[in-house]
């Protein structure tokens, strides 16, 4: 149901809270800035350096470095192609020329203050280098990317450096076949994942990033390494594959094993993400994307992630929060899994009732092992050892917060998920929430007294394509930046100007908008210079507080319980002829 008001025709009384999104279809040039390049593609490596203002942009061949507040303007380009040689063996091999045996550049990580960490697939031949910033030049210090960087530029995959270290979940040979969660560094040998579909079954890796659990630990814990993937299930067999999300888990500081998982992860153990309607029955087991929000202490963090079902038809989307603590809970109490022995079982591995060992497989080193004369992973029991090796699966899932999603959308695929904290004039601190579709789409929601409401849908890219990387800059200047395979998009993180009167700005119920009186103008708060208490603001979307006889200059809609907003969003509204 869509509701017209004519303003001329009638007054909208407000008495509850009113659904009002705004829908941009191309936003004006002046709005964005988009870059791209002729055969260049696959613009989809970002890195953003607030420190240096600066955003680093990984594509076919090229990297290109932009100031963070004009992606139209280059500062420096680097090209970096495959030789002949290396062409004409990837063609032997197979593949195509004009696709796959180029150089996509998928990793940027920032190694130190003067140098980025460079790994591009090479022709199917994956190679790594270090790209000095004084210049933007490779330094000819050519590594082997394999564990780090995909073979192919198609295969999910992802990155985070740690205080020097990469660490990687990709796939460690030509064929894709062998997936692996990796640490390497300059200092140590690569540590990985043990070549078992016990520990990775056909993964699709989504995001990594690491929880400082160690800072101030009372127990003397260490930093945390999660990733996150969707899997083909190893607990149950049906006639199809069946796809788990799930967040995996390793310690910082595992040295691997002295004589069992020697070089292999000591640490490693993963867990079901559940995100679902129980009321309903209805499990959404696909993770596109990951975004960790995160606080001063570790343990307020919140994850997020967007999710769909491997059934396609359904045609829902799904974005669900978990809490830090809860994820911490279940890693460090949670119950481990076993293969089940009862053969023809459709279920595959049952929960271990037997005596765990100690010290508890999969921990990380504290200061009670350490009392224990364990001061490292080298020195844990081979019995500990043999049994993660074992067990790597737990049997408590981590849920959501509320049990449910927060938010949920009909007829829209979600591929990328950003997050951002803001302070409204009220002074209270809200999420906001960024997502991004397979169709160019961005929607940017609310989180509002335990609901989310849909505030704008922008349609960022011209050719309906999918956003395939979504980075937020959190600076006066708030951006997002948008890559995809035919260019990158910066857009503001607010419409605010899009407002044409005070009861339009006040039902967008924006954090970022307030209507200012005395310029007659929707304003963006983190822009004004105007004391907060002379703007007009609710986010309970009260136009009430608007000030008296100002009319809605032009037509707007407004979306009854539409199916594709949030299953939460209500609307109650007196209307009162004059």
């Amino acid at each position: 149901l869509l509701l017209q008001i004519y303003p001329r025709d009638l007054r909208l009384v407000l008495c509850c809270r009113v659904t009002y999104v705004l829908q941009i279809s191309f936003p004006d040039a002046h709005d964005f800035s988009e870059f791209w390049e002729p055969d260049v593609f696959n613009y989809t490596t970002l890195l953003l350096s607030e420190e240096r203002g600066v955003l680093y942009v990984g594509a076919r061949e090229a990297c290109t470095v932009f100031p963070s507040c004009d992606v139209i303007l280059i500062l420096f380009q680097l090209l970096w192609k495959v030789s002949e040689s290396d062409m004409s063996m990837c063609i032997l091999k197979g593949k195509s020329k004009e696709t796959d045996c180029r150089n996509y550049i998928r990793v940027l990580q920032v190694l130190d203050e003067d140098t980025l960490y460079v790994c591009g697939t090479h022709a199917f031949q994956p190679l790594c280098d270090y790209l000095s910033l004084q210049g933007f030049g490779l330094q000819d210090r050519a590594e082997d990317g394999r564990g780090k960087c995909s073979f192919d530029p198609a295969q999910s995959f992802t990155t985070v450096m740690v205080d020097g270290e990469l660490y990687s979940g990709t796939a460690y040979n030509f064929l894709g076949s062998e997936p692996i969660i990796s640490r390497s560094s300059l200092s140590q040998s690569l540590l990985r994942t043990e070549y078992s579909t016990s520990w990775l079954n056909e993964p699709s890796f989504v995001f990594a990033d690491v929880i400082r659990e160690g800072q101030n630990s009372p127990d003397g814990d260490d930093d945390k390494v999660y990733y996150f993937f969707t899997e083909v299930s190893v607990e149950y067999e049906f006639f199809g594959k069946l796809l788990i999300p799930r967040i995996a888990r390793v310690c910082k500081g595992d040295l691997g094993g002295q004589r069992t998982l020697q070089k292999k992860w000591t640490s490693f153990l993963k867990a079901k993400l559940v995100c679902s309607m129980p009321e309903l029955n209805f499990v959404f087991n696909v993770v596109h994307d990951v975004f960790i929000l995160k606080a001063p202490h570790w343990r307020d963090t919140i994850i997020y992630g967007v999710f769909t079902s491997q059934w396609g038809n359904v045609g829902l989307s799904a974005v669900c929060a978990y809490n830090m603590s809860s994820v911490h809970e279940v890693f460090s109490k949670g119950k481990f899994m076993q293969k089940a022995t009862v053969e023809q079982s459709h279920t595959k591995w049952v929960r271990f009732n037997g005596i765990t060992p100690s010290p508890r497989p999969g921990a990380c080193i504290n200061s009670l092992n350490r009392m224990q004369n364990i001061n490292s992973s080298l020195q844990l029991p081979d019995k500990t050892l043999q049994f993660v090796k074992d067990h790597p699966l737990l049997e408590d899932p981590v849920l959501p917060i509320g049990n449910g999603p927060r938010l949920i959308t009909k007829d829209v695929n979600y591929t990328q998920i950003a997050v951002e904290r803001v302070q409204a004039l009220d002074g209270n601190i809200y999420d906001v929430i960024f997502t991004a579709t397979d169709k160019g789409l961005l929607h940017k929601s609310l989180v509002y007294e335990g609901e989310v409401h849909t505030v704008e849908e922008i349609q960022l890219l011209k050719n309906a394509e999918p956003i395939k990387t979504l980075l937020l800059s959190s600076q006066v200047a708030r951006f997002l930046y948008a890559g995809s395979d035919s260019g990158v998009v910066q857009s503001p993180t607010a419409f605010c100007e899009k407002y044409p009167s005070c009861v339009d700005c006040v039902l967008a119920r924006d954090p970022y908008c307030a209507w200012d009186p005395r310029s007659a103008s929707c304003v963006n708060i983190f822009q004004h210079d105007a004391d907060g208490r002379k703007l007009f603001q609710s986010l309970k979307g009260d136009a009430g507080i608007c000030p008296p006889g100002v009319p809605c200059r032009n037509v707007f809609s407004i979306k009854i319980n539409s199916v594709k907003q949030l299953k939460w969003s209500t609307f109650s509204a007196w209307l009162l002829f004059v």
